[in-house]
């Protein structure tokens, strides 16, 4: 193990176990201190990492932003799920046609001569592709505002505005 680990390694065995001790008193699990073991501690509308989130505008961690920042009803959040997760699938299917697109235009340049016809196709399938990606974003927009209520809409186009939260 690496030295550096080691008291990351002694701090969540500890918080494991169920207390972090007298030198960290306050911060065991059930304390309202919050941290690494708490399940609400991120750094923001991503976290630290992209996760298994999927981005930016993902599922798990959004969700969780804009519940709190936005003060969601429990309907709301299902309903900010259900599209959420919409749009997940819309992007997912986005990068799937990209790469698709890139290797097509690789394909076209491969050859002993350009085929402008399989570049041009290409091309076109990205286009294609990123406005699909546009309407599904302009209508997840659309339901999220027939959603929210006016001051919430208020506080969601602020995170938009700041970069809080990305589309």
């Amino acid at each position: 193990m690496h030295p550096g680990m080691i008291s990351w390694w002694h701090a969540r065995r500890l918080h494991a176990m169920g207390g972090c001790g007298p030198r960290h008193a306050g911060h065991g699990p059930g304390s309202d201190m919050g941290g690494p073991g708490d399940e609400s501690w991120h750094a923001g509308p991503g976290g630290f990492g992209g996760g298994e989130d999927g981005g930016a505008f993902g599922v798990r961690r959004p969700l969780r932003f804009l519940a709190y920042k936005l003060s969601l009803g429990e309907a709301q959040v299902n309903a900010l799920a259900r599209i959420l997760n919409d749009l997940k699938t819309e992007r997912a299917q986005a990068a799937v046609d990209n790469r698709r697109a890139i290797a097509a235009l690789a394909d076209a340049i491969a050859g002993g001569s350009f085929d402008a016809a399989r570049a041009q196709a290409a091309a076109g399938d990205r286009v294609k592709s990123a406005e699909k990606l546009r309407d599904a974003v302009v209508k997840a927009l659309g339901e999220i505002h027939a959603l929210l209520q006016p001051g919430q809409r208020e506080q969601l186009a602020y995170l938009i505005r700041t970069g809080a939260l990305l589309i």
